[in-house]
């Protein structure tokens, strides 16, 4: 499923449809219209109406009543436009100083004007980064993400080392939350107790004195176990 460079490009609708139906799809099977309407934020009728347009073009599978689920090429297109999203990002990040708080918006307005070659230069320039800022992993030119065995911290065994891999989430306010408890990519930490029923943890970052997370923020930090916390 190689993502040839000088593909017609879709419009910039599209594509957002294209992305945001390819990480639903992840999540579960085929993709209630509904679901999709929350997603981009669009009425349901809008949907459906775009769901059978891309149906015609074939980049959607839309069957009515049972909702939708990309096509090969409709696939093809949604990991363009992801590698798209996170090279930017990383480049924001790494050679523009932004925050990682800063980067989603900026990323989502220029993956739609900007060139094949200059996000090709973005990753030469990077050295072909697997991951973006946020630890999401960064499609190569044949659609292939990397993987890793990562875990939310709220499931996090107690006292078990770890470090922070990937956050999924892209709230400003709550990344810099994180941010600030020095929850950043690659912390040392350890779960040290946690209340029952999604209720709070208590966490411990590298050095700092032990802190209480809400449930929300730590579900959305993976960490990968280690033998050792240095």
């Amino acid at each position: 499923m190689t993502m040839q460079r000088g593909e017609e490009r879709a419009s910039q609708s599209v594509e957002d449809f294209l992305k945001a139906m390819y990480r639903l799809q992840r999540e579960g099977g085929r993709v209630a219209t509904n679901a999709l309407a929350d997603e981009l934020a669009i009425s349901a009728p809008a949907v459906t109406d775009m769901a059978q347009r891309l149906h015609d073009d074939g980049t959607v599978d839309y069957v009515k009543y049972r909702g939708m689920r990309l096509t090969p090429k409709g696939e093809r297109v949604a990991l363009l436009m992801l590698r798209r999203h996170r090279l930017i990002e990383a480049y924001l990040v790494q050679d523009l100083g932004y925050a990682l708080h800063e980067v989603h918006d900026e990323a989502e307005a220029l993956e739609h004007s900007v060139s094949d070659r200059f996000v090709e230069a973005i990753s030469l320039k990077l050295g072909h980064p697997r991951f973006d800022p946020h630890g999401d992993p960064i499609p190569n030119l044949d659609g292939v993400m990397a993987e890793r065995d990562l875990q939310p911290l709220t499931q996090l065994a107690l006292h078990r080392p770890a470090v922070v891999r990937r956050f999924l989430m892209h709230e400003p306010a709550l990344l810099q939350a994180t941010q600030a408890r020095g929850l950043t990519m690659g912390a040392a930490l350890e779960v040290t107790a946690r209340a029952p029923f999604e209720g709070t943890l208590e966490v411990k970052v590298a050095a700092r004195p032990a802190q209480t997370l809400g449930y929300k923020m730590a579900a959305a930090i993976l960490v990968e176990i280690v033998e050792n916390l240095c």
